[in-house]
């Protein structure tokens, strides 16, 4: 407890990630809202941070909200405007702000059968690649894809970690992320720096 927090420590279950067994999950004295979520490492570190900006104690849902048949019908929708009808097709492409010691030193684009593919080169201390290409389309009714690998939670996505890969999705782009010198600790601080675009 702190003079402006009620903090409940509990243990995780995360069933893929045995590596953050731990959270601590704070409470506003006043208004008794969630204010925070750190879910913390073996050593007790918070690896990640979760911060509530707002909470809606009356949110209002409609009946249909949840039923399948509207959420199927939104899925289609979505997948419509994916798959370019009218709409740009192009890549977004997206730089680590940690670089592990490396800065860029390629940047190559080319074209495949489901659209735009970047590969990304960066060399210095430790030297990686990163890949991105536009997610391919699915329905929510398909298979999900078999992923090779320990299951990691980057904070904004879950990724697939092994030797010297790590793959993840977001915002509809496939990343993968390689080296031979990184260690897995560095792919995922990458990993997990990857949500800025460049700066021009």
């Amino acid at each position: 407890m702190s003079d402006s927090h009620y903090i409940f420590k509990t243990k995780t279950n995360y069933q893929s990630n045995n590596n953050l067994p731990y959270q601590e999950i704070y409470f506003d004295k006043k208004t008794f809202q969630p204010v925070q979520v750190n879910v913390l490492d073996k050593d007790k570190n918070a690896l990640v941070e979760v911060k509530f900006s707002s909470f809606d104690k009356k949110a209002t849902f409609k009946d249909n909200d949840f039923t399948m048949k509207k959420n199927m019908a939104s899925g289609a929708v979505a997948e419509e405007e994916v798959s370019g009808d009218g709409v740009e097709d192009t890549l977004t492409v997206f730089y680590p702000s940690y670089m592990a010691g490396s800065e860029l030193t390629e940047k190559k684009e080319a074209s495949t059968e489901e659209g735009e593919r970047v590969i990304l080169t960066f060399e210095g201390e430790k030297n990686f690649t990163l890949v991105e290409e536009k997610s391919k389309v699915q329905t929510t009714m398909m298979s999900p894809n078999e992923v090779k690998g320990e299951i990691v939670n980057l904070g904004f996505a879950v990724g697939a970690i092994s030797a010297n890969k790590l793959e993840w999705s977001h915002n509809g782009v496939d990343f993968m992320l390689a080296s031979d010198e990184l260690t897995k600790q560095e792919l995922i601080q990458v990993a997990q720096s990857v949500q800025s675009k460049e700066v021009k």
